[in-house]
């Protein structure tokens, strides 16, 4: 039996239509399983008569227009060649081998903070573990201060140029110039006092040992002792440094990387001595630290860790605020008072005081100090732990900081614990201060403030709030999930820009987060830039687009399109919980999530990560099938409908009033029958045929020819050449919506074009692709079929007629107007 199909106009219901589903099932939309056997059997073989369509082709991008399919070069062809082999560290499962190792290394340190010279002088004594299974003969360690050296690596490799500059630039310029920045090493010592050799390389500094360090346990103790000036973070900000305050003669000093710290030394890389940059941070070994800091008596200092000493550094009356506030879950307790700091500003103390801190398994120390801090702190409970959350901040900090910093905080550590694993150690501070966002074990440098009048933008608070979930964030990433930052960046601001998200979106409801969505990432796709997630940090321009913003948007879309919560979450975790005080690779993230989902992501990881094509999947047209029953007064009926919609040419259309007689008019005698010949009248041949072929079908293929279904193809190009999802809203004419979500293996025989044929009981009006904004597509115009029309405005105004105030500072004056 032999069975025609037509294409038919889409939109006209001329009788009940049939499709052949084409690339696969559709789960619940799949009715052909339905049909049975013997229509299996009608459907082969078929024939498509070439009659007239309507098939609207949509505008797009050029991206990968013309581009052909290659198995060769299939996106879904294993990504074998781009990671490295498991081996008994790394396993092919992504979790750590069964002779996993790391070293670590242990600081007591001694640190002395001159305010009236604003420089830092310092001791140490460090521990180094050798659990590798290789022997050591010499030992790396870091020097991050000689990045403001001016004669550093990074001064000295920096493209520069004369260019027109504010006078406050060309200070800025002159202050980097000359300031006598960097460490002064004044002795490295072992366990007995004598001096080892060592040889400084601009940020990175090689101690020779004077015998092997063992494998598999070897430890050796050295010391150092060092000095270095702080500088002013206004004229030379960096990580690091000291706020003037000229009002009141005051400085507030953020200090990190401050003393000598060991590099990493590990199974993939050997020693991660790569130079500071400054772009790319610090990959560091996990250790237990004894710091002690002393600093002007009036100075409160924040520090990685818990105070030991807090009777000899706290009043009273501030020991009493802390024993409530290890209570306080709610409202953040002042330890220090808003008025006690005003107080202490004017404070000149000539005497010093030492403030003790000790923190078990982190990976670096940071402190602040200063006469103008604030002091709030309140208890979160965290699966029966008590984590003291505190922010130190002065009173320029406020309204904003007292209002959001310390509940930021307690929120952040809370949800992050959630997604990835608990937060380990007893205490999270932040700090206001000159440094805009920074992140260290316990403790993080937060910038936002109010206006000075009080006021604040919205802008403002969100800018607070997120940079403190954000920092506190990387606690997880890379302070606890400890990844090489500065050769893998994206495996801690990507990561931690991720879950920031999913933290913003439980602070308020619809929370305007900056990145996470799709659409966050759609302008950097769309520019082409060629960047990809997995380059070096100091190889990137555009940093925060790849880094941050292209990662964390990769995740969302794992997790509520490719895989979906569920799968993503569990994976996501397990990759946390195995890496949680150990040092992962990128691979081992890859090869987690697959190992915990049962996901094939070798073309996410290999177009998103490694790859750097934009995302532009173009609906290219739909195109309703009607099928052929041989029934001669329908096919005659279309037939003629079809002739009489045809498109004429403009010449015929004009000749109809403009040729005003032909010769057949003036001599009919040259009309014959052809030109009587109805052949769209049915005649009794045709109904003959028909009904022998009606009487030759059985029932069950009666049945199944006369169902009323819908029938239509969607075609569609892939135009910027990374492969996605299909998230399809069918509208119907009846005003009701379904949704279809096909995974992107539909795209593993053809990188670039493919087909879907759908089965639908009722009549389509309009189908949209990705209706939830869940895929980054470069280019939106070409999801609609038919294309819908855009609508923008445009604004006219005088420049004059916008003002200089917040919404705050509005408010206040129009109550002034009406008072």
């Amino acid at each position: 039996m032999r069975l025609n199909y037509r294409k038919a106009e889409w939109g006209k219901h001329l009788w009940r239509p049939l499709i052949i589903l084409a690339q696969g099932g559709l789960g619940s939309m799949a009715k052909m399983a339905t049909l049975g056997d013997s229509f299996n059997k009608m459907l082969t073989p078929m024939r498509i008569l070439p009659l007239v369509f309507l098939c609207l082709f949509l505008g797009g991008s050029s991206f990968a227009q013309d581009k052909k399919h290659d198995p060769r070069n299939s996106m879904f062809r294993p990504i074998d060649d781009l990671l490295p082999g498991p081996n008994s560290y790394r396993t092919a499962s992504g979790a750590p081998g069964p002779e996993y190792w790391q070293n670590t290394a242990d600081y007591k340190i001694d640190v002395r903070l001159d305010d009236a010279t604003q420089r830092i002088t310092g001791s140490e004594v460090i521990t180094y573990t050798n659990n590798s299974p290789d022997v050591l003969t010499y030992l790396w360690v870091q020097l991050d201060q000689n990045l403001l050296d001016p004669k550093g690596i990074q001064q000295v490799t920096e493209s520069t140029q004369f260019r027109d500059q504010t006078v406050q630039e060309w200070v800025s310029r002159d202050y980097t110039a000359h300031f006598p920045g960097g460490y002064r090493i004044q002795a490295v010592k072992d366990a007995k006092g004598n001096a080892l050799p060592y040889t400084i390389n601009y940020s990175q500094m090689r101690i020779d040992l004077p015998a092997p360090l063992a494998a598999k346990g070897g430890k050796v103790a050295f010391s150092i002792q060092w000095e270095y000036q702080v500088q002013d973070h206004a004229k030379r900000g960096t990580r690091t440094g000291f706020e003037y305050f000229p009002k009141d003669d005051n400085r507030l000093y953020e200090l990190a990387h401050w003393y000598p710290r060991m590099c990493v030394y590990n199974d993939a890389q050997g020693w991660n001595n790569k130079q500071f940059l400054e772009r790319g941070e610090f990959s560091l070994p996990f250790g237990n630290f004894e710091v002690s800091i002393t600093v002007p008596a009036d100075f409160p200092v924040a520090a990685t860790g818990e105070l030991t000493n807090p009777t000899q550094v706290l009043t009273p009356a501030q020991q009493e605020r802390w024993k409530k506030a290890r209570s306080e879950q709610k409202q953040p307790v002042l330890i220090i008072t808003p008025q006690e700091a005003k107080d202490n500003e004017k404070s000149r103390s000539a005497a010093t005081q030492t403030w003790r801190y000790k923190a078990e398994r982190v990976r670096d120390f940071a402190w602040a100090a200063s006469r103008k801090f604030i002091w709030d702190a309140m208890a979160l409970d965290l699966n029966g732990r008590t984590v003291m959350c505190q922010s130190f901040y002065p009173n320029e900090g406020n309204p904003l900081w007292e209002m959001y910093s310390t509940k930021a905080v307690a929120h952040t550590v809370k949800t992050y614990s959630k997604y990835t694993v608990d937060f380990p150690w007893p205490s999270m501070i932040s700090v206001n201060g000159p440094v805009g966002g920074m992140e260290y074990p316990m403790i993080v440098f937060n910038g936002p403030r109010p206006e000075a009048d009080g006021t604040y933008t919205e802008q403002q608070k969100k800018g607070l709030i997120s940079v403190v979930i954000h920092e506190v964030g990387h606690n997880f990433f890379p302070m606890l999930i400890n990844s090489d930052e500065r050769n893998s960046t994206w495996q801690d601001e990507g990561f931690n820009s991720f879950v920031q998200y999913l933290t913003e979106q439980e602070w308020t409801r619809d929370y305007g987060s900056r990145r996470g969505p799709a659409l966050s990432i759609e302008d950097f796709l769309r520019a082409d830039h060629g960047e990809t997630i997995c380059m070096h940090s100091d190889e990137i321009s555009q940093f925060g687009a790849t880094q941050y913003g292209k990662v964390s948007a990769g995740l969302n879309l794992l997790r509520e399109t490719i895989m979906g919560r569920q799968l993503f979450d569990f994976a996501f975790k397990t990759y946390c919980q195995r890496w949680a005080f150990k040092h992962p690779m990128p691979a081992d993230f890859f090869r987690t999530m697959e190992d915990a989902s049962a996901v094939d992501l070798g073309w996410f990881w290999r177009g998103w990560f490694f790859g750097a094509d934009p995302v532009d999947i173009a609906l290219e047209n739909v195109t309703q099938f009607a099928l052929d029953r041989q029934n001669p007064t329908e096919n005659k009926t279309y037939a003629q409908s079809q002739e009489e919609q045809r498109a004429r040419n403009i010449s015929s259309i004009r000749n109809r009033t403009d040729v005003k007689e032909v010769y057949a008019d003036r001599d009919p005698s040259i009309l014959d029958f052809y030109d009587r010949y109805d052949k769209y009248a049915v005649t009794k041949y045709d109904l003959r045929v028909y009904n022998r072929f009606r009487e030759s079908l059985t029932a069950e293929e009666a049945a199944v020819l006369d169902k009323d279904e819908f029938f239509y193809q969607l075609n569609f190009r892939n135009r910027g050449g990374m492969p996605m999802p299909l998230i399809i809203q069918l509208e119907y004419t009846d005003g009701s919506t379904e949704e279809l979500r096909i995974p992107a293996e539909i795209w593993r025989y053809n990188n670039y074009s493919v087909s879907k044929a759908l089965v639908l009981d009722k009549e389509l009006q309009a189908v949209q692709l990705d209706p939830h904004l869940e895929v980054p597509d470069v280019n939106r115009e070409n999801n609609r079929f038919p294309q819908a029309m855009s609508q923008k405005t445009f604004e006219v105004y005088k420049p004059a007629e916008r003002g200089g105030y917040n919404p705050m500072q509005l408010e206040k004056l129009m109550k002034e107007w009406k008072d």
